[in-house]
């Protein structure tokens, strides 16, 4: 059956990836189609009820400033907030909810089915069709053709998704849940290569049945935060904690006893899982001199006792995870309502992609998440976004959309995926980026809303709200710089910070440069409290202008250095271009700059095995 409607846009999967590449290229004015096995689980928390975290609070930011809703959705489900990194400086500090995990499914929903331009389909899709060798929609299992200019595809854990708990194993994209079967060979056939990964999650427990007694009480901040730079969310007015309990050497005995069932030793599952996320036996055989390891009791929601055991993540039998739970110090009466599994999944190398995501096989068909071996709903979600705009401006004729390694996190996520691919499931850090000084959550909107309203996605509120930021900012600091203080006015404050006393009057802006201070603390002072209250003031610009006193001249070199390195970005190589007749490049260099095909000399100079000689070859080639 051929479907009446046509669309611009068919996105293939509503997860996290999905859902914010549906949303992307609705509100940008495409005509859209979210098609998924489920839409009672649309962006479904399968494993952590959580957002967030280091590193990957920074891209749910970045996500909202671009006008994605993956930080709003957070904000409206979060029970808990927390900025973790606090006690380290800015460039680390990473926003994380807990979140509800019904309420989060719930809202994204909500919030899809009421943009404009946007359809939503249950069923299955199983390969895509072509009119004339021009990729022209989708088939589903029910055998109906979709017709569209451009298809995403964000397909999850669920292409052949395999679950494994113990010696049992059946098809599953989730618990409960159908895999995908067709896609991945139907794209083979097309000439992807593709392979297999692997993941798992903890069990849920009745925490009901739970001693916290004995684990140790983790709250939300006092003060909590919020994700989203919009005025549509508030922070949270009440918290629900977690707990941390760990386990012990009896844990670890009972837990080896199922080591010779686990399919992750017996060789069953033949993916790679993430290397910082590991099963609870992994951790065992691969810190065996560590007698412990830290779990932590998360809550699933406001309305349920079922708690998340973050940390245990298992693919062994339910009696074997049912006898070691139950050692943990405050689950010895624990009930499970859930055992935790493993499970196996087809993803396709990213190596095969554009930094826009678009194919290098097929032209406009997107690959986001997942598929292109992530791991973590912010990674995957950044990649939507990014692949629902792209998908947008190829059909409008305009320019891509890219962004740099200094200036976003989501940046460095594409460029990392496509120049360097991946042999285990990729996970965002802090450390991946060279240009964390510059990418704090802290000013995501400032480095990307006006990007992202040049194209047409951030609304003209959003800007507005950075501009009037930027500008309270700016006279908040000439403020600072032009107003004295007395010693006995701010005697007492520095004192109580354990800052040296002054002796005679001195600028605020160099009180407030002290790293002992913040300007919170001043906000006593008759003359700062003033303006503060005249000017409206937010905590959010005390937070920049406190940055930019204390960092300024780190921020500024760091500026510098991603200037020079940009340079390189700017020297563009051919898509035709042969490697091969230089043979002064090194061999594995002509191999591995003929499979990327970098975009640019930067690219080129970030590909593993690409060494600065070869580069140095390639710009005298290129007349440089």
């Amino acid at each position: 059956m051929k479907y009446p409607f046509r669309y611009d846009i068919i996105v293939v999967g509503a997860g996290h990836a999905g859902s914010e590449a549906a949303a992307a290229a609705a509100n940008m004015g495409a005509k859209t189609l979210l098609i998924t096995l489920d839409l009672f689980k649309i962006a479904q928390m399968s494993c952590n009820p959580a957002m967030g975290g280091i590193a990957k609070g920074q891209i749910v930011r970045e996500i909202d400033a671009l006008g994605g809703y993956s930080g709003i959705v957070s904000d409206i489900s979060a029970i808990q907030f927390r900025m973790l990194n606090k006690s380290k400086g800015p460039a680390m500090w990473s926003p994380r909810t807990q979140n509800d995990r019904i309420l989060f499914t719930n809202t994204w929903r909500k919030t899809l089915e009421q943009i404009p331009n946007l359809d939503l389909m249950a069923d299955m899709v199983t390969e895509l069709i072509f009119e004339k060798d021009n990729l022209a929609g989708v088939k589903t299992r029910l055998g109906t053709e979709i017709f569209s200019k451009a298809v995403i595809l964000t397909n999850g854990t669920f292409l052949n998704g395999k679950i494994f708990i113990g010696k049992k194993s059946f098809g599953g994209g989730r618990m409960g849940e159908k895999s995908a079967i067709g896609l991945t060979e139907n794209l083979v056939d097309l000439g992807f290569q593709s392979g297999r990964m692997k993941t798992g999650t903890p069990p849920r427990i009745d925490g009901r049945s739970l001693d916290y007694s004995k684990m140790t009480e983790q709250p939300g901040d006092e003060y909590p935060q919020k994700f989203s730079f919009s005025d549509i969310t508030s922070p949270l007015s009440e918290q629900r904690s977690c707990f941390i309990t760990y386990t012990n050497p009896e844990v670890h005995d009972t837990l080896r006893i199922g080591f010779k069932e686990s399919p992750l030793f017996s060789g069953e599952i033949n993916g790679v899982g993430p290397r910082y996320c590991p099963s609870i036996e992994d951790k065992i055989v691969r810190f065996s001199s560590k007698d412990r390891h830290q779990l932590f009791v998360e809550p699933e929601g406001w309305n349920t006792y079922e708690v998340y055991i973050n940390g245990f993540s298992s693919s062994l039998s339910e009696a074997v995870q049912y006898e070691s739970l139950r050692k943990v110090p405050g689950f010895e009466n624990a009930k499970f309502m859930q055992f935790a599994y493993a499970i196996e999944y087809d993803y396709f190398p990213p190596t095969q992609l554009k930094h826009t995501l678009e194919t290098k096989i097929i032209p406009n068909l997107y690959f986001a998440g997942q598929i292109n071996g992530t791991t973590g709903y912010e990674e995957a979600a950044a990649q939507g976004i990014i692949a629902g705009i792209n998908a947008v401006l190829k059909l409008r004729g305009d320019d891509e959309f890219i962004l740099k390694r200094n200036e976003a996190y989501i940046g460095v996520l594409i460029d990392d995926l496509i120049t360097k691919g991946v042999d285990e499931p990729y996970r965002m850090f802090t450390s991946r980026a060279e240009y964390r000084t510059l990418l704090r959550q802290d000013n995501a909107d400032i480095r990307l809303t006006p990007k992202s309203f040049a194209i047409g996605l951030a609304d003209e509120n959003r800007m507005r709200r950075v501009e009037e930021k930027l500008m309270k900012t700016k006279e908040f600091i000439s403020f600072l710089q032009k107003t004295s203080i007395q010693p006995d006015e701010i005697n007492p404050i520095l004192s109580a910070a354990g800052t040296p006393e002054i002796k005679q009057s001195l600028k605020l802006h160099k009180i407030a440069s002290r790293p002992q201070l913040n300007l919170y603390k001043l906000k006593s002072l008759p003359c700062v409290k003033s303006f503060v209250n005249k000017n409206n003031i937010t905590d959010e610009v005390l937070e920049q202008v406190d940055i930019h006193l204390k960092y300024s001249g780190y921020i500024e070199k760091e500026k510098l250095n991603a200037d020079k390195l940009n340079r390189l970005e700017h020297i563009i190589i051919p898509d035709d271009f042969d490697y091969h007749k230089i043979k002064s490049i090194s061999f594995e260099g002509r191999e591995k700059l003929s499979k990327i095909r970098p975009k640019t000399i930067a690219q080129a100079s970030r590909i593993s095995g690409v060494s600065p000689s070869d580069i140095s070859v390639l710009l005298v080639y290129m007349g440089r």
